[in-house]
């Protein structure tokens, strides 16, 4: 399969605790289209956009409770790399909006890319073998999520390269 791109032009990562129902239009996930669909995150960036320091603490994490009735926000988009890539059977979904909240783990996270958003950027390539999956679309394995925790407010620009299989 080709890689695709999820990304979000603009947002503000507002702290989120754990276990705690996130905010719409505040975080970036990432769900798999069937119980048995496995994406690859290759990549997750983070670009600082505002317009003073806010040390943000941002956590790539598995959630413990996944979003229902998905939707993309007006900054957000998802796309194909490649041009001639044909549709998927069951596309996998990436969001920013949910009706029902998705809630990060308290005992999975991935990665923690802190940075200050006032310039700062944070770029993870993740070596081949050592990549995140998302397996299915249930929670703990199904669904990750990329969400600011304990310090945020900071304005950001994102994208996520994943690749659905």
């Amino acid at each position: 399969m080709a890689n695709r791109i999820f990304s979000v032009t603009s947002w503000t990562a507002t702290a989120v605790a754990d276990t705690t129902n996130m905010v719409n239009s505040q975080f970036m996930g990432l769900q798999g289209g069937t119980a048995s669909q496995r994406l690859i995150v290759h990549e997750v960036y983070l670009g600082g956009q505002s317009s003073s320091s806010a040390p943000t603490f941002m956590i790539l994490g598995r959630d413990s409770t996944v979003g229902a009735t998905l939707s993309l926000s007006a900054a957000a988009n998802d796309s194909s790399l490649d041009p001639d890539t044909a549709a998927l059977a069951a596309a996998p979904a990436s969001f920013d909006t949910a009706t029902t909240k998705p809630q990060r783990s308290s005992s999975l996270h991935l990665h923690n890319m802190s940075f200050n958003p006032f310039g700062g950027i944070v770029r993870l390539n993740f070596p081949p073998g050592q990549e995140p999956i998302v397996r299915g679309n249930a929670v703990n394995t199904g669904e990750i999520s990329l969400s600011a925790i304990t310090t945020g407010g900071g304005l950001v620009g994102s994208h996520i390269v994943y690749e659905p299989l």
